[in-house]
């Protein structure tokens, strides 16, 4: 089993920062976390990166139980400085 990890909405959407899920492919380590974590989790996924070791992987990227499958959701917000209104 790899260990999925997860970061900001999608900890969130799980309810946990991650854990092992079974899985032969990054894919299959995604289906597992949308059964284990439901429909909200599913969402995220559509437009979270999804990284394999460090690298950005595809579904069918394989993965062993000694790899890690992070979930990255897009994020907002930065710096005001630039904002002449503030």
């Amino acid at each position: 089993m790899a260990q999925i990890r997860l970061f900001a909405s999608a900890r969130e959407a799980a309810g946990t920062k991650g854990e092992a899920l079974p899985g032969a492919t990054v894919g299959e380590v995604l289906d597992a976390a949308v059964a284990t974590y439901g429909e909200a989790f599913a969402g995220i996924l559509e437009t979270a990166a999804v990284w394999c070791n460090g690298d950005p992987a595809e579904r069918d990227h394989p993965v062993t139980e000694s790899d890690e499958v992070a979930v990255l959701p897009p994020v907002s917000g930065g710096s005001d400085a630039d904002d002449p209104a503030r």
